[in-house]
């Protein structure tokens, strides 16, 4: 794993590298500000793209080949037993932040009623975080020093 450079951008969002726990050339991942259950992290590509179409093939296996470690660590981490990965690729599709990333949550069989309603979940954490950056309306996010404790949890997975 590669060192982590003082911050990454996520679209044009400055992410302190406390936040990110995970690195390499081509990708990092990040702790979420919003997240839908424990363990819900963002695997980026370190290029500023913005849609899953505009990767190289390099990035678009790095990318892949990353978030696949990552699942397996926070599933085993967070007592899961199975992995919801998914990319909100464009606007219309859900995608708030225009930077290209993938969704990671450890699932266990008691997370939500119906699977399909993890969707709905994502939908609505995006619509809050939506409203928080076009509104800055009262802060429903969580504290960067809370984020940087759960950062250097998951470190510790790579180490």
């Amino acid at each position: 794993m590669d060192p982590p450079p003082e911050h990454c951008m996520f679209g044009p969002y400055k992410i302190h590298s406390k936040e990110v726990f995970y690195a390499t050339p081509l990708s990092f991942a990040m702790v979420n500000l919003r997240p839908v259950l424990p363990g819900h992290v963002l695997v980026c590509p370190r290029r500023e793209v913005k849609r899953f179409d505009d990767l190289s093939a390099e990035e678009v296996s790095d990318l892949w080949h990353s978030a696949q470690k990552i699942g397996s660590q926070l599933e085993r981490h967070h007592g899961a037993s199975s992995l919801t990965f998914t990319i909100q690729d464009g606007p219309q599709a859900g995608q708030t932040v225009p930077h290209v990333h993938i969704h990671i949550l450890p699932r266990k069989s008691s997370d939500f009623e119906k699977n399909d309603e993890i969707y709905d979940a994502l939908d609505e954490k995006e619509k809050e975080l939506k409203q928080k950056l076009d509104l800055d309306k009262d802060r429903k996010d969580r504290s960067f020093e809370e984020m940087a404790r759960e950062a250097d949890e998951y470190r510790m997975l790579f180490s």
